[in-house]
């Protein structure tokens, strides 16, 4: 995978976002047997063991998108986890339920190791993963892995959980239709389907890119950008000057005007269909202490000032403007399902670009405050990659993290091997494109509790 995607190639790609499921392993360095098996709830599995098979297993949870199984992240670091000897395995999730899967993500792998166990032998230990929303299901796997599962490395995820998701997308997409005219009539939940969800999003992407013509207009953007977490650096080989704000709102709407508010509307009605509605609520939210939470807030104070607006007038605005509470009990739902507890009863890795459009970074941050919250911080190490995109890891940045998953299952000890530096060499011993780990510390998610 290139350092750098465009954003429309990285949005289209969005729908499926463990894309490159490895099948075909022609390339493995020794013969692969490939096995596949239906769960009762018609969910289908796939696995691959190699012949020299060293007994663990790697259990792969795919992202956001047709509930395809899939057991890797990409067919690169399948080849050469096979070549390493181990074996991989990963489900489809129930296939008569929603996009959004967690309603049956975790039970389908956890049925999917023991399917794999009876039909290939079962593993002597196993290390979970996943990636984007598969994720999420990694960590919920990770939290009621003892005694099944050995470790987690986690990519790309969205480890702030559902509830969250839902809440800090709606904040930025009332901010679009109160504050942009453009926008006012264009509804933002409560659709009858994915597709009534995309035409939506296509129409506030229609609002964004008319009102970046004005100073106006670009405030406003840089306002409900920051609502929505979103980073500043969609392109170029280092993000725009600490204090260009200009520039960065500039990044921002192209963006929001590259096919990411269709995904994030479309994905709206994914949700609340698994859900039996929308979470997503915005009664009694401060929208002025939220800003005053932000890292942007200096850049949107400054845009506000250039454009000779009144930035109270406008979080005021917010403030008085219309309310939207969850529906039913989809609230509760998406607690059950769609949020963990912070609870590590195994070592888990996550890793995160950088700079990610559609999870952002800050989920990071709020994951480690609930593990540190339920007193198992120890077990929890956390990498950035110095890259665009969403999941945007060379197949050597994925091996290298799930080995030293797999080392800090064997030792019992982190040590420093989940650092920048050893992460790198790691990587970079692979000679499958090389490691981009830096030391990074992301702001705290923007969002209501």
């Amino acid at each position: 995978m290139t350092r750098r995607r465009t954003l429309t190639a990285l949005i289209a790609s969005s729908a499926t976002l463990a894309a490159a499921a490895p099948n075909g392993l022609a390339s493995a360095s020794s013969p692969v047997t490939h096995h596949t098996g239906t769960l009762a709830d018609g969910a289908t599995w796939v696995a691959d063991v190699p012949a020299r098979w060293n007994g663990t297993l790697v259990l792969f949870s795919h992202g956001y998108g047709p509930l395809v199984a899939q057991d890797a992240p990409s067919k690169g670091s399948a080849t050469a986890l096979l070549d390493q000897g181990y074996a991989l395995a990963g489900s489809s999730y129930d296939p008569h339920g929603s996009m959004w899967a967690l309603n049956s993500a975790v039970a389908d792998q956890f049925g999917t190791l023991k399917a794999f166990g009876e039909q290939a032998g079962r593993p002597r230990r196993t290390i979970a993963t996943g990636q984007s929303m598969g994720g999420l299901v990694n960590s919920l796997i990770a939290q009621q892995g003892k005694g099944r599962i050995a470790g987690a490395a986690t990519f790309c995820g969205i480890v702030a959980g559902g509830v969250d998701l839902n809440n800090y997308q709606l904040n930025a997409e009332y901010a679009l239709t109160t504050l942009l005219p453009q926008a006012a009539q264009v509804k933002i939940r409560d659709f009858a389907s994915e597709a009534e969800g995309a035409a939506s999003g296509l129409a506030l992407t229609k609002a964004v890119s008319d009102a970046q013509s004005t100073s106006a207009g670009r405030a406003r953007i840089a306002l409900a950008g920051a609502l929505l977490n979103q980073t500043d650096w969609a392109t170029g080989t280092a993000p725009p000057a600490p204090r260009d704000y200009a520039g960065q709102e500039e990044q921002q709407a192209r963006i929001l005007t590259s096919g990411q508010l269709v995904f994030i509307e479309s994905g709206r009605a994914s949700i609340a269909k698994a859900a039996g509605g929308d979470s997503g609520a915005n009664i009694g939210v401060d929208y002025g202490r939220l800003i005053r939470s932000s890292p942007r807030r200096k850049q949107i104070a400054f845009l506000y000032r250039q454009a000779g607006l009144d930035l109270r007038t406008d979080l005021s605005a917010l403030n008085l403007g219309r309310r939207y509470a969850s529906e039913g009990d989809s609230l509760s739902a998406m607690r059950r399902t769609s949020t963990n507890t912070g609870r590590l009863p195994v070592p888990e890795l996550t890793v995160h670009t950088i700079s990610d459009q559609l999870v952002p970074v800050e989920q990071e941050n709020a994951y480690a405050a609930r593990v540190k919250a339920a007193g198992d911080s120890a077990m929890l190490r956390q990498a950035y990659v110095a890259a665009i995109g969403h999941c945007a890891f060379t197949d050597a940045e994925y091996v290298a993290a799930i080995n030293t998953v797999g080392k800090r299952v064997s030792t019992g000890r982190w040590s420093d091997t989940a650092s920048p530096h050893s992460l790198n060499a790691a990587a970079n011993a692979l000679n499958l494109g090389g490691g981009r780990f830096v030391a990074h510390h992301p702001s705290a998610l923007v969002v209501q509790r």
